[in-house]
């Protein structure tokens, strides 16, 4: 199983940790919205029984049991576009989003 992570992705969770402290970012999924699962995002102070560890560029991020297994050949990414800026994940597994982008079904 694997997941990578974008330079931009790497930078932005380098300066996070910088800026709040950890060792990296956390990726998590939720079941939530109309197709049934969201991505969670926050800042990881350690990694967890049952958590994987990923590296790149420098950057570390940790990912749950459950979200791996989701995620599975995903690019974690980071975007900036006019005022938006946000982490997202390029899931090749993602069957169907729903109408406003907030879930997806794998």
């Amino acid at each position: 199983m694997a997941i990578t992570l974008s330079e931009s992705a790497a930078k932005q969770i380098q300066t996070s940790v910088a800026k709040f402290g950890g060792i990296g970012l956390r990726l998590g999924v939720k079941k939530v919205g109309c197709s049934g699962l969201a991505y969670t995002f926050d800042m990881a102070k350690e990694v967890g029984p049952g958590e994987h560890l990923v590296e790149g560029h420098d950057a570390k991020l940790v990912v749950t049991d459950e979200a791996m297994k989701v995620v599975d050949g995903s690019e974690l990414d980071y975007i900036r576009e006019g005022f938006k800026q946000m982490f997202t994940v390029k899931n090749p597994n993602v069957k169907s989003t729903c109408g406003c982008g907030e879930s997806f079904s794998v």
